[in-house]
């Protein structure tokens, strides 16, 4: 509740701090093409007098977007009494294909059945959580003065999907990884004036991070840290703070044991938050009226804080890599060139994986021994050198995926068990170490794709065809937990093939559906976003992704779609280098 009360007292306002949105729970493919579409924000701002009761209804879900001073637009659209006793914080529910059905009607009382399909609910501190199911309700209308008003309707506040994706922006807060090394986007629903948005986002950081994601990060504004004060522009002016130029000004206390690095990694958490809600620095940064550090006595930007750039993908010096004909190859202007060792020779690798430095690969090798023996083995080793040792032979082996350092590579084993397979950097040595799965394993039977962020503090999963989402946590004792699961795929309407993190904000999958092979889904559930599909040809094996870039192997080639493209001219292109061959590509991580 601190971030509430500390939101008022910037803005002045009491604006509603909550969002989510979700999937159509209809299981049709081409609900996935749909969700990208967006709709401005309801102009509404009075009953249209002489309104039909039906339509003075829609109206009201309408105006219902938005929250300002307790809901004030929608209930414009109540009787008095209505008004006074409606309670528009019990909850807060996202529904798509509304339907508004008549039951009776006389001359001066109407009644109608609102039915929906439900997609997600909106809580407190802009978060999203998908939900599926059916939405029902039951609205009675009455003439007050002559015109209809609503007289009866349940508490809560109900939002058409398409209405709440014109009103709301999608925001992204940022904590830190448990090294305090990389940044971790937490997505949030903001509602407001563009000259509120940066003290709401900061009154948000200071509160922390959602329940789901708070044992996986840590965060430099924590307790005892409060603002000192209203958020300004850098000049110190309080009108359109954070609009335009001008920069802003957040003077900050409780931070008197902060050492340089500290300050930093707060100064992160701060400039990268506003960045990328587009406002706009200098970021002046104050502990007690005095500058954050005595290195930026007129504010900081974000080159100053570059290394934890969350969008930043792997050294492009790296490059891209792939699996042809079971081996390993790195693809360059000179053409196809083998690893050394048995990555490069091998003719029986189904998976690969770099670190994201580039200087580990891990791999899963066809053993060709027939069952009942173990058909795969998981080969580590050195990028550089080739030499390489099995860490584990299994029935199947999910393609790895290395954490932040490089320190260990990710899979999933006969579809039920999750391990990491530890390499010392020092001795080449390999351990095996489990990782506490109870959460997943009771979501199905069959863990076929296992994707850890880049920062490392998420992983992506496909479960019994279906996309799910974790936290990862590392215990006091130094094991790690795959914690507070949650779908996001919802709605995909064919199963999930494989997947791969774009970015700390999205998750692109390909699926069996070949009218909509590949999309992009947010990672709070809140967006489906079909990616084209010109020049594809079912089924998309495989992906993998990068900030910038998708990758995709279908069944004739790898192709690549550029992010930078303008839409309409966004088109999957063969890959230079792979055109015309059958390969998987590889990206670090």
């Amino acid at each position: 509740m601190r971030a509430r009360a500390l939101v008022a007292l910037l803005v002045g306002l009491a604006v509603g701090l909550t969002g989510c949105a979700s999937l159509p729970s209809s299981s049709a493919p081409q609900a996935v093409g749909t969700i990208d579409r967006q709709v401005p924000a309801t102009s509404i701002e009075a009953p249209v007098p002489g309104r039909a009761p039906d339509l003075l209804l829609r109206d009201f879900l309408g105006a219902s977007t938005d929250p300002a001073n307790r809901h004030v637009a929608a209930r414009q659209f109540l009787t008095d009494d209505m008004s006074e006793s409606w309670d528009d914080e019990a909850s807060t529910t996202i529904v798509d294909k509304v339907d508004v059905l008549p039951e009776a009607r006389s001359s001066n009382e109407a009644t109608y059945t609102i039915r929906a399909n439900k997609v997600g609910q909106l809580r407190e501190g802009g978060l999203y959580e998908a939900e599926e199911g059916s939405y029902d309700a039951r609205i009675r209308l009455e003439q007050a003065d002559g015109e209809w008003r609503i007289a009866a309707l349940p508490p809560g506040v109900v939002m058409d999907r398409a209405l709440f994706l014109g009103s709301y922006q999608q925001r992204s807060l940022y904590f830190l990884d448990p090294t305090g090394t990389a940044l971790v986007p937490d997505p949030r629903w903001i509602s407001g004036g563009d000259d509120q948005l940066a003290a709401q986002l900061v009154g948000l950081l200071v509160e922390g991070p959602k329940s789901a994601l708070e044992p996986g990060v840590r965060t430099e504004l924590g307790d005892g840290v409060t603002l000192a004060g209203p958020i300004t522009k850098a000049d110190g002016r309080t009108g359109a703070v954070g609009v335009g130029l001008g920069g802003v000004r957040i003077n900050l206390q409780g931070l008197g044991g902060f050492d340089t690095e500290s300050r930093t990694r707060l100064a992160a958490q701060l400039v990268w938050t506003l960045s990328n809600a587009e406002i706009s620095g200098p970021y002046r940064l104050e502990a007690d009226g005095a500058p954050l550090d005595d290195r930026q006595p007129d504010g900081w930007s974000t080159s100053d804080v570059a290394s934890f750039d969350p969008l930043a993908g792997a050294n492009p010096a790296i490059g891209l890599h792939a699996l042809r004909e079971g081996s390993l190859v790195k693809v360059d202007d000179g053409g196809l060139v083998p690893l050394p060792g048995v990555f490069g020779t091998s003719g029986g690798l189904r998976s690969a994986a770099l670190s994201v430095d580039g200087d580990l690969v891990a791999g899963v090798e066809d053993t060709g021994r027939p069952a009942p023996e173990p058909g795969m083995s998981l080969l580590v080793g050195d990028y550089g050198t080739g030499e390489s040792a099995k860490a584990l032979d299994a029935g199947s082996i999910t393609r790895p995926s290395w954490d932040l350092d490089g320190s260990s590579a990710w899979v999933a084993v006969n579809g039920t068990t999750v391990v990491r397979v530890v390499r010392e950097r020092s001795t080449g040595n390999l351990s095996v170490v489990g990782v506490d799965t109870g959460a997943i394993t009771a979501l199905g039977s069959n863990i076929s794709e296992l994707r850890l962020s880049r920062d490392g503090v998420r992983a992506a999963l496909i479960v019994d065809g279906d996309v799910y989402l974790a936290t990862v946590v590392r215990g006091s004792g130094g094991g790690y937990s795959l914690t507070a699961p949650r779908e996001i795929g919802a709605g995909l309407g064919s199963p999930a093939l494989s997947l791969d993190w774009s970015d700390g904000e999205t998750v692109v999958v390909s699926r069996a559906a070949p009218e909509t092979p590949v999309v992009q889904i947010a990672v709070d559930g809140s967006r489906t976003d079909a990616l084209p599909s010109r020049n594809l040809t079912s089924p998309v094996v495989a992906v993998d992704a990068s900030p910038t870039t998708e990758l995709v192997a279908d069944a004739r080639a790898v192709f690549q779609l550029n992010n930078n493209d303008p839409a309409n001219d966004r088109f999957w292109r063969e890959v230079p280098g792979l055109t015309g061959i059958r390969a998987i590509p590889v990206l670090p991580g």
